[in-house]
């Protein structure tokens, strides 16, 4: 069985991996809250999206499809191929704990940021605003 057409294959890899406009969107946010946040790290686990080494601090910008948020309208499972996207989406978010304990086990603070967080200006400040205040602590 193939996991998915070429079509589905195209529209996929054009998906950008880092320097997403959330990323960034969520990046000026905090920036005007307070804090910095650097560039990806691929040397940590699960190269973190944005990063500030001196205060512990570790962001993951997920996408609400592809990281499963749930209870989110975004996160539908597609239906075409359940079973394929039933393992990648399981795959994902095995990842991502994986990642976060990792980097808590080195002593940072993961904090995950969603999508959907960010489309909305007033949850996107607040969120920017709790991430600088927990990153000064």
């Amino acid at each position: 069985m193939l996991a998915t057409t070429v079509a589905d294959s195209a529209r996929m890899s054009r998906i950008k991996r880092s320097a997403t406009a959330a990323e960034l969107q969520f990046q000026r946010a905090a920036r005007r809250a307070g804090v910095r946040l650097g560039a990806p790290r691929r040397s940590l686990p699960g190269s973190p999206d944005l990063v500030n080494l001196r205060r512990r601090l570790a962001v993951f910008v997920h996408g609400c499809f592809w990281h499963g948020h749930s209870g989110c309208a975004r996160a539908s499972m597609p239906k075409r191929n359940r079973s394929f996207w039933a393992a990648k989406f399981q795959r994902n978010l095995e990842r991502d704990r994986d990642a976060a304990r990792a980097l808590r086990r080195l002593g940072f603070r993961v904090e995950t940021v969603w999508e959907c967080e960010i489309e909305d200006l007033d949850v996107l400040a607040r969120r920017a605003r709790e991430v600088a205040r927990h990153s000064k602590a």
